[in-house]
């Protein structure tokens, strides 16, 4: 009689921490939906990237899967768990990525767009046309950022919210500086060609500082990978030549640390190096 009550508060207490388990991931799995999918989604659509929510989510689970398995398979299990980590955020890094090189395109273009709308309003062209023509004759990724605020334009939006919308869709600094000027200089009347010829200009400058401080501090981001690597690289080399004296090493979960503590202190120098060098204009 005893033993049978005992099984069944075992099993009680099982099914019961199984219950509250589930719960907890589901909470989780809600909480990541709203910040990190919806967001995610977000991201994607201001970049013309529609993807499904659930889609995203399994191709988080998929990377995840994938370079746990390999790097299981190829390495071994400390670098399977570190991997398995990085592989579920893969997916999400490389859309920060993607939108900051879209930006960076978008800035680029951008100053050949300002001087072209200036050359259209010399021509007699009002603000909707000048976009709507630089819209035609650009490449994306402008040319989709303006063609969507001529459409809003079109469906009765009002110009003023429309480049607000797109400024707030790009995420560009210099979009945004040519959203507020634009705004103020309708609102209080002004040369609008000499204006978009000047932030052209200024935009311009900006691009060759920042070309100008590159060069000069290349050299140091260069310096900071070459010193944070050079332990690693020792290390992979000393393994081939005297794995007696590595192997030990590797075969001890102290080792690990080790070897964990180290490439921590490595990234750690790098981002600091980078801090140092990363001059903003």
């Amino acid at each position: 009689m005893l033993p049978g009550i005992v099984l069944l508060l075992i099993t009680g207490s099982v099914f019961y921490f199984s219950l509250v388990i589930y719960g907890v991931l589901s909470k989780a799995y809600e909480q990541y939906q709203e910040r990190y999918v919806v967001k995610s989604m977000n991201d994607l659509s201001d970049i013309f990237l529609f993807i499904d929510p659930k889609q995203m989510l399994v191709l988080n689970l998929a990377s995840m899967a994938l370079m746990g398995i390999v790097t299981f398979l190829v390495l071994n299990p400390l670098v399977c768990v570190a991997a398995t980590i990085t592989g579920f955020f893969m997916p999400m890094w490389l859309v920060q990525y993607y939108r900051k090189r879209r930006i960076r395109k978008f800035n680029t273009q951008l100053v050949d767009a300002l001087q072209a709308m200036a050359n259209a309003f010399k021509a007699g062209l009002t603000f909707p046309q000048a976009i709507e023509h630089v819209s035609r004759e650009a490449p994306v990724p402008l040319s989709q950022e303006f063609g969507l605020f001529v459409k809003e334009v079109k469906l009765g939006v009002p110009l003023e919210e429309s480049l607000v919308n797109m400024g707030r869709r790009v995420g560009s600094d210099d979009l945004e500086l040519v959203v507020v000027s634009t705004n103020i200089a309708r609102a209080l009347g002004g040369n609008m060609a000499e204006m978009f010829e000047t932030l052209s200009g200024t935009i311009r400058e900006r691009f060759r500082l920042e070309g100008k401080i590159d060069a000069l501090t290349s050299q140091g981001r260069l310096q900071g990978w070459v010193v944070s690597s050079m332990p690693l690289l020792l290390g992979i080399v000393l393994n081939y030549m005297r794995p007696d004296l590595m192997q030990p090493m590797l075969d001890h979960l102290f080792g690990y640390v080790l070897v964990f503590a180290i490439c921590v202190m490595e990234l750690l120098g790098i981002f600091i190096i980078r801090r140092i060098v990363n001059i903003d204009i």
